[in-house]
């Protein structure tokens, strides 16, 4: 009986695991109808950024580069990772950048650390305040996730 309770388990790691399809809702995404996703960068932990920009560029991979518009928000500690002599991760926000996925500091928070727009890595675009610019785009259709 063991034997056989051995080898069944053995099947069972061996068989090859199948993730089930995502059921895309309707209308489905498009050129002329992106998805939208915000993701929110607060922490200026290395491990945290990367995970957030990973999670961009998954999401660019499922739906299609030109079938989903991505914006990384920062604010608080998250902009660092965001500032020329600070960000550990430049590299990947220019590339991230040549695929269209949109970088956004939060001024407020920039003026708190005695910085500028100047400050930041080539691309980033400023607004006043980095939670009120999530709210906006939330209520013109984008999804906030903070990873």
């Amino acid at each position: 009986m063991r034997i056989v309770f051995l080898l069944l388990a053995a099947l069972l790691a061996a068989a090859p695991i199948r993730a089930a399809e995502t059921q895309l809702a309707e209308p489905k995404p498009g050129w002329d109808n992106p998805r939208k996703l915000v993701l929110q960068l607060t922490d200026d932990n290395p491990r945290h950024v990367n995970n957030v920009l990973y999670n961009a560029i998954n999401v660019q991979k499922f739906y299609g580069q030109d079938n989903v518009k991505v914006a990384v928000v920062a604010f608080g500690p998250g902009v660092r990772a965001l500032l020329k002599k600070e960000s550990p991760v430049a590299e990947r926000v220019a590339s991230l950048r040549d695929y269209d996925v949109e970088f956004v500091a939060c001024g407020n928070t920039l003026e708190t650390m005695g910085r500028s727009a100047d400050d930041l890595l080539p691309g980033v675009a400023v607004v006043a305040f980095g939670i009120p610019e999530i709210m906006e785009r939330h209520l013109k259709g984008w999804l906030v996730i903070a990873p």
